[in-house]
């Protein structure tokens, strides 16, 4: 995905949680659920940010970070992934817009085995689409 956005107003909504809720497919960030948040909106390494979807609780503690270019976190409790690691690499264009790629790799049931590949793919491209047009409506407000 690739937003006119440059990477510092991307990277600024990434690494606030509280900001999820505003431009992704997660209704709310539970706090009582998460740990280590950064008041000021820029979670470090380490922090686990819990997420509500509908009912479902799900939870990503961050492992990378890096200025501008690199997010990483892993499932830190989630029913329906095991061994789950995600990575959004924010890559600036030559307009000073941004690209946005954002990806994980997991294990899962059988069972689920069939439907959470395309599920989430679909997910993950839904993250990154409302990011970048949410990164562009903030664009003029920077």
């Amino acid at each position: 995905m690739t937003t006119s956005a440059s990477p510092e107003v991307v990277w600024k909504l990434l690494v606030n949680a509280a900001s999820w809720p505003l431009w992704s497919k997660v209704d709310s960030l539970d706090t009582t659920r998460s740990v280590g948040l950064d008041p000021g909106g820029d979670d470090g390494v380490g922090a686990v940010r819990a997420f509500r979807t509908g009912r479902t609780v799900t939870g990503e503690r961050l492992t990378e970070k890096v200025e501008r270019r690199l997010l990483a976190y892993e499932d830190a409790f989630n029913s329906s992934m095991h061994n789950y690691h995600a990575r959004i690499e924010l890559k600036p264009t030559a307009s000073s817009g941004t690209v946005i790629h954002w990806y994980g790799e997991y294990e899962t049931s059988r069972l689920l085995g069939w439907v959470m590949p395309r599920y989430l793919q679909k997910f993950m491209q839904g993250m990154a689409d409302g990011l970048a047009r949410y990164a562009e409506e903030c664009k003029p407000a920077q």
